[in-house]
């Protein structure tokens, strides 16, 4: 099939035939003027936007299909500013221990036997490990992870993974352990922790109780996908296709792919090529590693086109591990440190030398890389502006559009130092929902949780912020990205988290349209509503401009329309990006790093 490019639109000449005119509901342009009465779209362009009856004469015709929206919300396609489109599809392919309101596990036993389940699917059973993703200590009724020994009792005959939610931890049973040679002769690796039982005895190191942490966790999570059968394995990008356009996203994002996964997912697209845009960034320290091997080639291929809907834009980079799960690098100590942790814990670096964090930017400004890094903790975000400010210093000035995903306990003063720095912020804003309560009252306590995602901040220095939903660690949910930064209110408690941090809803709606098409630096022709754009649009329910802030969460998505064609609700006929039967197996190594 022939290489499908998605180029810069041309604003088309007047008065030709629009394929499609949408009238007769609140469209938001999220730009001047704000609102409009209709859009006529040719060739899966914007060709106009304004007055209904001036669409009508100035751009009807014979095989126009005119449409009128009854009351509904026509707003810019949404942009996936952060997330992992095959992790998506895991989370559809696996075990779903999520907690409500996106699943309904709630003790370990009910974990248990959602994994008995699965097992017995065609999925589970042609798999070589049990596994679920999703799984929430502070959600259970017991508050605590599932040990080696709770997942026991789910099998003793195959090797069993419950992934955390946070996609940084998890647990296996005894005979994950075995198979990943942890016992009490094995030492935690750097950057990771295998969790010991407090009262067993058991020299050098103590018995392992099943709980893994960060890069300990990481061999448990590659092994058991790899053991995902094939067909499941190849669906995974497919899945994540369709699930994200489900959710009104026009663009998504593969954020942190190994070397292998992006060529894999260069193969995919080219047997069938998607029909929503995927951004991919490659890992930064294997890009790294490579150019370093090899200075004359260019492992990532960033480009700012796309081939078969699919283009590179640069690294990911990863710094920390996750706030929730109490592996986040903080200045400060944890209000209540997690296991045998001393009172002065503040988590731990993903990587400790700063030297080794500074070259990656480095290379990848010398490449002309867009940097993205994974930064929860302060403290992973202060080594990350040091790493900054001295590259730009040694690269000199230049528009490199540089991302601190999630920032989630970022500081006034650094907000202060992206603003100088130029560095967006991306924040994870559905922490306030979901572990709101567990931040306030375990976490970080009341002082610190009332500014995590401090967007509010950001506005006030006038910064083009972005929100993210990083599936597969909650749902590609573009409702709650906005309703969480509007009203950022708690899941369990529904206090309001930091009301000064709140924001509006047409900021927010802005986060995740415009301001994350000036991230990808696709402003040009994304983001808006505006003649000469890509026809990227998503009809809601009702305006999350204009409803009471506390209904945003009920709206519903109605219809995704990528370049002027409809992906989302799919056809029995045609699915998005259905599953590709490439002419040889993609090499999928199954690192489907997840950064909350």
């Amino acid at each position: 099939m022939a290489d499908q490019q998605h180029t810069t639109p041309q604003t088309p000449a007047p008065y030709e035939e629009a394929d499609l005119i949408l009238h007769g509901g609140e469209i938001v342009t999220v730009t001047e003027p704000p609102t409009a009465e209709a859009v006529a779209v040719k060739d899966g362009v914007i060709v106009f936007v304004g007055d209904h009856a001036e669409a009508v004469d100035r751009w009807g015709g014979l095989r126009t299909k005119v449409r009128d929206l009854e009351g509904r919300a026509l707003l810019p396609g949404f942009i996936d500013a952060h997330g992992h489109l095959g992790g998506i599809g895991l989370q559809a392919t696996i075990a779903n221990l999520l907690a409500a309101p996106d699943g309904d596990v709630t003790t370990i036993a009910s974990l248990q036997q959602k994994l008995r389940n699965w097992a017995d699917t065609d999925v589970g059973q042609e798999s070589e490990w049990i596994v679920g993703f999703g799984y929430d200590d502070a959600m259970l009724a017991e508050k605590q992870h599932p040990t080696r020994k709770d997942l026991d009792e789910v099998s003793t005959s195959r090797p069993v993974l419950a992934i955390h939610q946070s996609f940084h931890l998890g647990a296996v049973n005894s005979l994950g352990l075995e198979a990943l040679g942890y016992d009490s002769n094995r030492k935690d690796p750097e950057g990771g922790v295998i969790r010991r039982w407090e009262d067993v005895i058991a020299e050098p190191h103590g018995e392992p109780n099943g709980v893994l942490e960060e890069t300990a966790f990481s061999p448990a999570s590659d092994t058991a996908l790899a053991g995902l059968p094939m067909a499941a394995q190849l669906g995974l990008f497919g899945k994540g296709a369709a699930s994200a356009a489900a959710f009104g996203f026009t663009t998504v994002q593969e954020g942190g792919a190994t070397l292998t996964n992006l060529g894999a997912l260069r193969e995919i697209a080219a047997a069938v090529p998607f029909e929503i845009d995927v951004v991919a960034y490659a890992r930064a320290d294997q890009a790294t590693a490579a150019l370093e091997k090899d200075p004359d080639t260019d492992p990532v291929g960033a480009s700012p086109e796309y081939v078969n809907g699919v283009r590179a834009a640069g690294v990911k980079m990863f710094l920390d591990g996750s706030p929730q799960g109490r592996t986040a690098w903080l200045s400060k100590p944890y209000k209540t440190p997690p296991g045998n942790e001393l009172d002065d814990y503040c988590g731990y670096p993903a990587i400790k030398d700063d030297a080794v964090v500074l070259r990656q930017v480095l290379t990848a400004y010398a490449k002309g890389w867009q940097v993205l890094a994974h930064v929860n903790g302060d403290a992973s975000i202060d080594q990350f502006i040091g790493a900054v400010r001295a590259a730009a210093a040694k690269a000199g000035p230049g528009d490199r559009r540089t991302v601190a995903i999630h920032a989630q306990t970022a500081r006034e003063d650094q907000i202060n130092e992206f603003a100088l720095l130029r560095i967006i912020p991306s924040f994870f804003s559905m922490h306030t929902f979901y572990w709101g309560d567990w931040y306030r009252k375990t976490v970080l306590g009341e002082e610190r949780a009332a500014n995590i995602s401090p967007a509010r901040w950001a506005l006030d220095r006038r910064m083009a912020y972005t929100s993210h939903h990083d599936a597969p660690v909650a749902l590609p949910n573009s409702i709650a990205i906005l309703s969480s930064q509007v009203t950022r209110r708690t899941r369990t408690d529904k206090v309001v988290l930091g009301p000064e941090q709140c924001v509006s809803a047409l900021d927010a709606v802005r986060s995740i349209t415009i301001n994350a098409a000036q991230q990808y630096d696709e402003q040009d022709r994304k983001g808006s509503i505006e003649v000469g754009k890509l026809a990227d649009l998503v009809i809601l329910s009702a305006n999350p401009v204009t409803v009471d802030p506390e209904e945003i969460q009920h709206i519903e998505i109605a219809e995704t329309l990528k370049a002027g064609r409809t992906v989302h609700p799919a056809t029995a006929a045609r699915t998005v990006n259905p599953t590709p039967v490439p002419d040889r197996t993609p090499p999928l190594d199954h690192e489907w790093h997840c950064s909350c």
